[in-house]
């Protein structure tokens, strides 16, 4: 692994490099990519990422059912506050080390000159994965909503025998939605810019024009002590022990609040990236908690009977959220149109959510791959005459769609696939934190942005909550535990451990350094 450069010494054109440019030269690194994004353009795609509208809609069925509105309400702010402290370890970090690799760069920094090769590959791997998983996830989830949509608005849906997309259908709208986001991603990054900030705005508007328009159409309403103080026990999965319940309840919160390393692959891309990518990182977690959480009050207020919304033999065949908005509007006027119409804000929310998540997967397959840790990484580190990782950004659609192709077989292989998108994610977030916390605790030379005495406390507090949900996560999701109802969290997580540090035991530790730089004296 090479050592950083001097900080002292002018490298590559002295006084005509930008700061960001110097200190990306004295990480190691050259200016391949076009650094135009702002402090607003870098949140903008990250908060599009985290999506409260993708996260919310996708897993409000998982609330309602473990715990309903106690879980989701008061589940909320809890995993949001324990998030954030995940979010300013990181975002300390990346103001250290402003680099698209961000967090395998970081704990190959971190873990010193002995264990920072595997530690990055070990981080690296898990981040990568972690990053098509939630894009594959995103993705599909939108394919599913296309299909609702379509559902409800043939002959009053599912049980007026509305047409459904059947599992090759719904791959292959899955495969066109990954079509248009590698094409859009292959622009160069000033479009992106402004498709991520009109992405940012989409979702903040679609949430307050939601959380309102539903529950004042609704007919029905709930009661505020029916918000606040209801704990929902019939799951039907079996599930009996209230806490169990209120902690598997808690993957809607965990699952949304996920994404925000983005600010640091996006980096070498953004003006001021020391600060800006810290900004980035804490500004999207702390506006996706307050808007997240009015979202999922307004929706609440709209929800009278729990069984009925997750019966896979209404109107929206099961699919929660869809159910509220359709029954909102039909009550009051007779036709669910307009609850199909607030589906399509959904879905647009959703394909921002996927853009942006491509985007991030490209810049950190790039990074990856400069430093040699990716099979044909050569290729996979080429951009095009604008500046653009294109063949990266190809690769993480392709890879993605390979994921969602495990539904055809089977949805258990498929969501545990998919269960990498949280728990695999947060692994990647913990290892370099821990490396600060421990092997740097000493060592660690901030940057800009930094928590000063603080660090340490909360990069520990931030480490044990993902421990705790690393577990938590992996608890039966039902009973009688069936090859059809067994949490394959566990060992998709396992899986992936294993996979990596084999490779690394038999192959890697003969050629792989960790971060190398690609500067010529």
């Amino acid at each position: 692994m090479e050592e950083e450069g001097d900080p002292n010494q002018p490298l590559l054109g002295g006084d005509a490099i930008s700061s960001d440019d110097t200190r990306l030269n004295q990480l190691g690194y050259k200016q391949e990519l076009s650094r135009h994004l702002s402090a607003l353009a870098n949140f903008s795609m990250t908060f599009s990422i985290i999506s409260v509208l993708t996260g919310l809609n996708t897993t409000y069925s998982v609330g309602l059912r473990y715990g309903g509105p106690v879980t989701m309400v008061y589940g909320w702010p809890v995993v949001g506050f324990l998030t954030l402290l995940v979010g300013l370890s990181m975002a300390e970090i990346c103001s250290a080390f402003p680099t698209s690799g961000g967090l395998y760069f970081w704990s190959a920094k971190l873990a010193g000159k002995r264990w920072g090769p595997f530690a990055s590959w070990l981080t690296g791997w898990f981040n990568i994965v972690g990053q098509w998983a939630v894009t594959t996830s995103v993705d599909f989830s939108l394919a599913q909503l296309i299909n609702v949509i379509v559902l409800l608005s043939s002959r009053g849906g599912n049980g007026g025998g509305g047409t459904s997309i059947n599992k090759y259908g719904t791959i292959g709208i899955h495969a066109g939605i990954l079509f248009l986001h590698a094409l859009i991603n292959s622009l160069p990054i000033s479009y992106l810019s402004l498709f991520g900030q009109v992405a940012a705005a989409w979702n903040v508007a679609g949430v307050f024009l939601l959380m309102i328009l539903i529950p004042c159409v609704a007919t029905e309403r709930a009661s505020a002590k029916f918000v606040f103080t209801h704990f929902n026990t019939d799951n039907g999965e079996g599930v009996s022990n209230k806490f169990h319940i209120f902690v598997l309840g808690l993957l809607l919160s965990q699952y949304t609040i996920t994404g925000y390393d983005a600010s640091a692959h996006m980096t070498e891309e953004t003006k001021s990236a020391d600060t800006n990518g810290p900004k980035g990182i804490i500004s999207s977690i702390v506006i996706s908690i307050i808007v997240g959480w009015g979202y999922i009050l307004g929706i609440t207020f709209a929800v009278t009977d729990i069984p009925y919304l997750l019966d896979e033999n209404n109107e929206a065949g099961g699919y929660a959220i869809a159910e509220i908005f359709y029954l909102a509007f039909k009550s009051r006027y007779g036709s669910g149109v307009g609850g199909i119409v607030c589906l399509g804000v959904v879905a647009v929310a959703i394909f921002f959510c996927g853009m942006s998540s491509v985007t991030s997967n490209s810049r950190m397959a790039y990074a990856f791959s400069r430093d040699g840790a990716m099979p044909l990484s050569p290729f996979w580190h080429k951009v095009n005459k604008h500046e653009v990782p294109v063949n990266a950004v190809w690769l993480s659609a392709f890879i993605s769609f390979c994921m969602a192709l495990t539904s055809l077989g089977s949805l258990v292989a498929f969501n545990a696939m998919v269960s990498i998108a949280t728990i695999g994610l947060y692994i990647a977030y913990a290892l370099p934190i821990f490396f600060r916390v421990t092997m740097a605790r000493k060592s660690f030379v901030p940057g800009p942005f930094n928590l000063g005495r603080y660090g340490v406390p909360i990069g520990w507090i931030s480490v044990l909550w993902v421990a705790t949900i690393s577990v938590l996560f992996s608890l039966p999701v039902a009973y009688p535990i069936t090859i059809e109802t067994l949490n394959y969290t566990p060992i998709a997580v396992g899986g992936l451990l294993i996979v990596t540090v084999l490779a690394w035991i038999l192959s890697a530790r003969h050629w792989f350094k960790g971060p190398i730089t690609n500067i010529e004296a």
